[in-house]
């Protein structure tokens, strides 16, 4: 399990943005899903009636860029007023920038009413928070207009199906109600907490099902079991339940698991990039974006460290080293050199407080992270992101590895100038092995759990500390 060091974990963190969704409610499920394309275009249609007295073609083509940037929305019922609106502004700020520096980008900017987009800027995630609030208050009255609620059973009494009990028990707009457990094993071998829900026995799940009027069944069943579980779906065979598998391998440490089909045939990943799809679109453009603002607005201060690194010590402006990358490729990141020597062999010697291979103004730049400057042009490159684990020497990688379990797993993304374990107090030295696991578990934790607000908070969190950090030198 993942120990967050006195720190918030990344799934905690995330929780108040991407809260557990509703289970079996189609309604609600589909009311969430579409609130946010619709709170965004509805908006966008008045303003255009109003100021225009018709709805031009661009703002028919604005609509529809709009509709696949948010359709299907986040679940957001089950998350508290404040991380509701900071989620929805956030949401619609990068939405809004994306949309901005397409028109620019494309000439189409001038096709636009000024007067329509800026009031639209504000109206619309005004529109997503005041409906999502509204949806929140009519949920209860939607869920009973459904009729009564599903009961439901989980075969099997180990972790994942307590995990899922606790996960239906306490979803108060679900509308799957968790009646017991079935196992034929002892209740001496059973949780003593959840004994007084054992129904009864695997043998009696027939009979159970139809006394009770189960609607829906888990199998919460050991995989090795595969001629037990065919048994038990044959016998159901003769209910009207829906029967779901759970499988046991979801208690295994998944990173981004989700599943999927290959050929037809579905698959679950069990370690996989958290970066797929409009996720993976979503990363690289805001690197882009971002990248190209911060080299523009520091580009005097780039001049002035590198005329400064060439004046105080002899050697390169830019120190250069083989580090890994995504997919454990090695990658060249750039550094304004801090240092008397450029080691990049087989070993490398890790920077240690008062190290006198750091030069005077070295100690300048590594404590106030612009010797890492240059690192903008590799998120440009490819070669690295703004926020992700930060990027060790070759030689360190290949020690780690060997006594690290699931070190090579943070490579799944690409390497960050700044990252979650960096901003929890772990950047700087890492000259014990506690250190270094300590690093590993917040950039794993990172790997399972992005967003893109959990990347922002990532770079608020940074500046704040730059100031005030020692432990880097």
């Amino acid at each position: 399990m993942f120990k967050t060091h006195g720190h918030l974990s990344a799934s905690a963190f995330n929780h108040n943005a991407a809260p557990s969704t509703l289970g079996n409610n189609d309604l609600l499920s589909a009311l969430e899903g579409m609130i946010t394309a619709v709170a965004f275009i509805a908006p966008l249609w008045l303003l255009a009636y109003h100021f225009d007295g018709e709805l031009l073609p661009q703002y028919l083509l604005l609509s529809v860029i709009v509709f696949a940037l948010t359709f299907p929305g986040n679940p957001r019922l089950m998350v508290g007023k404040s991380p509701l609106v900071i989620d929805i502004v956030v949401n619609w700020l990068w939405i809004a920038g994306v949309l901005v520096l397409t028109a620019v980008s494309t000439g189409y900017l001038r096709e636009f009413s000024s007067k329509i987009l800026l009031t639209w800027a504000w109206l619309a995630p005004a529109t997503e928070i005041g409906a999502t609030v509204v949806l929140r208050a009519a949920a209860p009255a939607l869920i009973k207009l459904q009729g009564p609620r599903k009961r439901a059973i989980v075969v099997g009494m180990n972790a994942q199906g307590l995990a899922l009990s606790e996960k239906l028990m306490s979803s108060p707009l679900n509308r799957i109600e968790f009646f017991g457990f079935v196992d034929s094993r002892d209740l001496s071998r059973l949780n003593p907490a959840c004994g007084q829900r054992l129904l009864g026995k695997i043998n009696d799940l027939q009979t159970l099902v139809k006394a009770h009027d189960i609607r829906v069944i888990y199998l919460s069943l050991p995989m090795a079991s595969q001629p037990r579980i065919l048994h038990i779906l044959d016998e159901l065979k003769d209910t009207t339940s829906s029967i779901y598998f759970v499988p046991d391998m979801f208690v295994t440490d998944l990173i981004q698991g989700h599943s999927s089909t290959v050929c037809g045939t579905q698959v679950i990943s069990v370690c996989e990039s958290p970066f797929r799809a409009f996720d993976g679109v979503a990363k690289r453009t805001s690197d882009v974006v971002f990248s190209l603002l911060i080299l523009a607005l520091i580009s005097p201060l780039l001049i002035g460290i590198a005329f400064c690194v060439r004046l105080t010590s002899p050697g390169p402006i830019i120190f250069k080293q083989r580090r890994y990358g995504q997919d454990g490729q090695e990658i060249l990141i750039y550094k304004f050199r801090s240092m008397t020597v450029t080691e990049d062999g087989g070993v490398v010697t890790q920077a240690t407080r008062n190290d006198a291979r750091i030069t005077p103004l070295g100690s300048f730049l590594r404590k106030t992270s612009l010797d890492e400057l240059p690192q903008f042009i590799n998120v440009l490159q490819g070669r690295m992101s703004i926020v992700g684990p930060r990027p060790h020497a070759v030689a360190h990688n290949e020690l780690y590895r060997k006594l690290i379990k699931g070190y090579m797993v943070r490579h799944k993304v690409k390497p960050g100038i700044t990252g979650w374990a960096q901003v929890n107090g772990f950047r700087g030295e890492t000259d014990t092995l506690e250190k270094m696991q300590g690093r590993i578990d917040y950039d794993l934790d990172y790997v399972r759990h992005w967003s893109l607000r959990l990347d922002i908070h990532i770079l608020l969190k940074t500046l704040r500390l730059i100031a005030k950090d020692t432990r880097a030198y």
